[in-house]
């Protein structure tokens, strides 16, 4: 599923204009949500500790520094763009800062006189400045900087980092049936975990567990998909239905209401050992659950032994 990262732009605000706007452009480009500062008033601190649950819950961290310091937080007499960047170091937040570079800085200056860069807090922006690039950072001259390192960072991050993001509602199973089966899933990683003494050989182990699992659990199994009401199992409701499975199991209006009834009831202990797999179908609002390799060694794997079966009673 398409994760959408939220990213938080920390910058000051009137010098540095263009940058934010390259910024924003750039995360939504990727597929991403910008937040910052922007969207709140400065000098109140219940407005900061907002900030702070903003950056507490966003993905990434992202700051943008350039030759103002910015507004003075009253009580640390610190700016709000260093608060908010101790914040998120000290969680230990996925980062990464561009810095301005000191030739088109005092072009910038040049150009645009006192409000391109700092005279009341000239040195506590040098040790912002500093600290920063003691750390991950990387040097701007324009807007254009800024889109290319937005780009390579989101990148970079993705690929060293574990991020939960967001995902959307569409592109989810249903909720109810997504709990049972990370249940499922733990409950089966607790007993995998768990040493046997055994002469199987471990792949053949692991479809006799799953064979006894699958049988256990009872299924009360309605009218319209067994003829009448009554007790099945998933192991017989799988095996029995094996070439839907094949093709594939979908919970779309027009699939029927039996086909509903297996996708929501059989598919959620099938998908949580492995046995099929939970796909999106392309251009619809419908997922379907496909038969997976492991699946298919194990419908083989009951063949055999309802083979083995026959062959002992013929024998007897």
């Amino acid at each position: 599923m398409k994760r959408k990262l939220q990213i938080f732009v920390s910058s000051t605000y009137k010098d540095l204009l263009d940058e934010r706007q390259a910024a924003v452009s750039a995360i939504l480009e990727a597929g991403h949500i910008p937040a910052g500062m922007e969207l709140f008033a400065a000098g109140d601190q219940s407005q900061w500790e907002t900030i702070k649950r903003w950056i507490d819950e966003s993905d990434v961290f992202m700051l943008i520094l350039g030759g103002r310091y910015g507004s003075i937080e009253p009580q640390t007499e610190l700016s709000y763009i260093e608060l908010e960047y101790d914040h998120a170091v000290k969680l230990k937040k996925p980062y990464f800062a561009v810095v301005i570079d000191e030739s088109a800085l005092a072009e910038r200056i040049k150009a645009k006189g006192e409000d391109a860069f700092e005279l009341e807090n000239a040195a506590k922006l040098g040790a912002l400045r500093a600290k920063v690039l003691s750390k991950m950072s990387s040097f701007f001259r324009d807007a254009k900087d800024v889109k290319l390192a937005i780009h390579k960072s989101i990148r970079d991050l993705e690929s060293r980092h574990k991020m939960a993001g967001w995902v959307c509602a569409v592109d989810f199973p249903d909720r109810a049936l997504a709990e049972e089966i990370i249940h499922l899933r733990q409950e089966n990683e607790k007993l995998t975990k768990a040493k046997t003494i055994s002469k199987t050989p471990p792949a053949e182990e692991e479809m006799l567990y799953l064979k006894d699992l699958l049988k256990s659990m009872k299924v009360l199994v309605p009218a319209f998909v067994a003829g009448k009401k009554s007790e099945g199992d998933v192991l017989s409701l799988f095996y029995g239905n094996r070439h839907l499975f094949t093709a594939g199991v979908d919970n779309s209006v027009g699939a029927g209401e039996a086909s509903g009834w297996i996708f929501s009831n059989v598919g959620a202990p099938l998908e949580a050992h492995e046995l099929v797999t939970n796909e999106k179908v392309a251009g619809a609002q419908f997922r379907r659950l496909v038969l997976s390799k492991k699946g298919a060694r194990f419908l083989a794997f009951l063949d055999k032994m309802i083979h083995l079966d026959k062959t002992a009673t013929v024998t007897k």
